[in-house]
């Protein structure tokens, strides 16, 4: 019998999590052979974590996780998965976006021997700003860092048990989930769903947050920014090479003299400007090493609820069952 987990993170989430389950409840549940549902609270400081405890009273196959502190969507379902038990695992977003039934979807795809499939964005109700950011953001991943993502985009996806063993093995901070997911390269499908306009809660994805996101995914599978930084400076030499044989030639065959202090500030400016930004580049990559180097979980787990008939297993120290 094939067990499937779906992992939910969970942040400022009340308005939404009750509805959820229910929807779950009355369309999917009842079809899967066995399952688990696995709700992990990252940090909320609202009553997600009671309402929660409240779903977990309902179905004996939910498990909660806590954690310490807000670690972010990423950390939160690095713990959801190395906590889940099931053979295959998906992840499920709390905001009611995209319909459960695109669960059943993803499962039979893998029962046909998929070890990852992709819930695609084949459409989004979100308002004309959002769409235009995230297809700006799906087309820079394409073009500079991963050519297989689709051109919707995912969020939602499934993994075999092989490919969660290799996202946990992974363990990489400041990084982009979906595509270490993209990155492993097991055999991968994709299910195509039309994304909801959100009726319920307020999304916590913050402009800094997509901001982050674009920065991390790019410095974490591609070496374009360092490619672009050597590009620049060779033609922003180029240019300063020609400027002084201009220079000269003026002066020593036409005998003109070159003035323009403000033309001179200019070039200064804008050379001190580029520097500056290489340099800061430069420091977006060293302080990713030296995080990395710490070796610092991504994620600390404080407590641990699940059913009393199965047995856990701790992955992090420190982890409190009850």
């Amino acid at each position: 019998m094939n067990k499937i987990s779906i992992i939910v993170p969970v942040y400022y989430s009340e308005d939404t999590l009750m509805l959820l389950y229910q929807d779950m409840k009355e369309k999917i549940l009842d079809q899967l052979e066995d399952y688990e549902i696995v709700f992990v609270d990252d940090g909320s400081g609202d009553s997600s974590w009671s309402i929660m405890q409240q779903i977990r009273a309902l179905d004996d196959h939910v498990v909660l996780v806590r954690l310490s502190r807000n670690f972010g969507e990423h950390a939160a379902l690095l713990a959801g998965l190395s906590c889940c038990t099931g053979d295959c695992a998906v992840t499920k977003q709390a905001d009611l976006q995209e319909d459960s039934e695109l669960i059943l979807r993803l499962y039979d795809s893998w029962k046909q021997g998929n070890k990852v499939v992709l819930a695609v964005r084949e459409d989004r109700d979100d308002n004309r700003f959002y769409k235009w950011f995230a297809n700006l953001y799906y087309i820079i991943v394409r073009k500079f860092i991963m050519s297989s993502m689709p051109e919707g985009g995912f969020d939602c996806y499934l993994l075999d048990r092989k490919a969660i063993d290799v996202l946990l093995l992974l363990d990489e901070k400041n990084s982009s989930l979906s595509l270490q997911v993209l990155w492993m390269g097991f055999q991968t499908d994709k299910v195509y769903f039309h994304r909801r306009a959100r009726e319920a809660g307020q999304s916590r994805w913050t402009m800094s947050k997509k901001i982050k996101l674009i920065m991390d995914s790019m410095m974490s599978f591609s070496y374009f920014p360092i490619r672009f930084m050597t590009v620049l400076g060779g033609l922003v030499s180029l240019m300063a090479f020609v400027m002084g044989i201009y220079i000269v030639s003026s002066k020593l065959i036409v005998g003109e003299e070159v003035l323009g202090w403000t033309s001179l500030m200019a070039v200064l400016l804008f050379s001190t400007g580029l520097i500056l930004l290489m340099l800061g580049v430069l420091g977006e990559y060293i302080w990713r090493a030296l995080d990395a180097a710490r070796n610092r979980p991504p994620f600390l787990i404080d407590t641990i609820q699940m059913p009393a008939s199965e047995k856990h297993k701790e992955k992090n120290t420190g982890a409190e069952k009850s």
